[in-house]
């Protein structure tokens, strides 16, 4: 799964989970990719599926940054010749060091060099660290390259980001906006009513959605196999909902995103990520649907300034 591989032979190989794709990681592919074309050889990322926690820690579910096609994206994206996707199962957790190493890395993925973060751990029980892998490289005839980590930025700081509705900071700490994708739906049409037709976007379970407030940010058609793609990599800036809206009571939560003066987009069923550029307040009741339209615009006046 991933890109196509250039030639054969042996690699230069990072292993991560990659969700998000932050700062850090890009470090770390950045520094693959880099050895990899000085050496003449292809350049392998090696991620999980499902995340790992979610197998170590029976009922851990870590909300997603990126799901796997949007990981894989990213990865290619930085120059990653191959994205290797391991499937994390209770056997692969029970692995030793040694029996990850010679099955992943020597013998499937023939590894050259292997580059990690200095946090890197591995096999049953988060046993291996950046030591043990030189040692086992030793082993297994590969060399190992450790990239410092960055302060402040990792995958779980992210999502604590996200949380409490940051987005600037997560975004920051991601090096673009932070995106949650998902199909658009039929919702109850009272944007449409109130004159700001929105895309009701029907997330995948444990997607990481910022907290509750309305955001500045876009809304863009993503082409996805088998699904309408009518306005193809099209990108509108966007006034985003994400809550309950206390104002009509009994709402489940929705990400909904209103693209700024298009009243024509049909985009039922479609494919869609929605970006947070920044958050403009949190949820409100309010006491009249007049006084509801009059913050909408509002909203919509601040999301024009801050994505212009």
């Amino acid at each position: 799964m991933g890109a196509a591989v250039q030639g054969s032979g042996r690699a230069v190989v990072t292993v991560g989970v990659y969700d998000g794709v932050h700062l850090g990681h890009q470090r770390v592919v950045g520094r693959t990719v880099a050895v990899a074309r000085e050496r003449g050889l292809r350049s392998v990322a090696v991620t999980f599926e499902p995340h790992p926690d979610e197998i170590v820690r029976p009922g851990a579910r870590p909300p997603r940054l990126t799901n796997m096609r949007r990981r894989i994206e990213l990865l290619t994206g930085l120059g990653i010749d191959e994205v290797e996707v391991v499937g994390f199962t209770p056997e692969l957790a029970r692995e030793t060091p040694d029996d990850f190493t010679q099955g992943v890395l020597a013998e499937r993925l023939r590894a050259a060099v292997v580059v990690v973060g200095e946090d890197f751990v591995f096999g049953r029980d988060a046993s291996g660290d950046v030591e043990i892998l030189r040692t086992l490289g030793e082993k297994y005839d590969f060399e190992v390259e450790v990239v410092p980590r960055l302060d402040d930025v990792s995958s779980t700081a992210v999502r604590e980001l996200l949380a409490a509705g940051d987005v600037e900071t997560a975004a920051a700490r991601l090096g673009r906006p932070h995106r949650v994708e998902g199909i658009v739906v039929r919702g109850y049409q009272r944007g449409r009513e109130l004159g700001f037709p929105t895309a009701n976007v029907e997330t995948p379970q444990h997607t990481a959605i910022p907290a509750d407030g309305v955001y500045a940010g876009w809304l863009q058609s993503v082409p996805v196999a088998n699904l309408p793609t009518l306005y193809e990599g099209q990108r509108w800036p966007a006034a985003i909902s994400v809550g309950t809206n206390p104002t009509f009571e009994g709402v489940p939560r929705t990400v909904e995103a209103y693209a700024l003066d298009r009243d024509d987009l049909d985009l039922y069923g479609a494919h869609v990520a929605v970006e947070f550029a920044a958050r403009l307040r949190g949820n409100t009741r309010f006491d009249s649907i007049d006084a509801l339209i009059a913050q909408i615009h509002d909203d919509v006046a601040a999301t024009r300034r801050l994505t212009s």
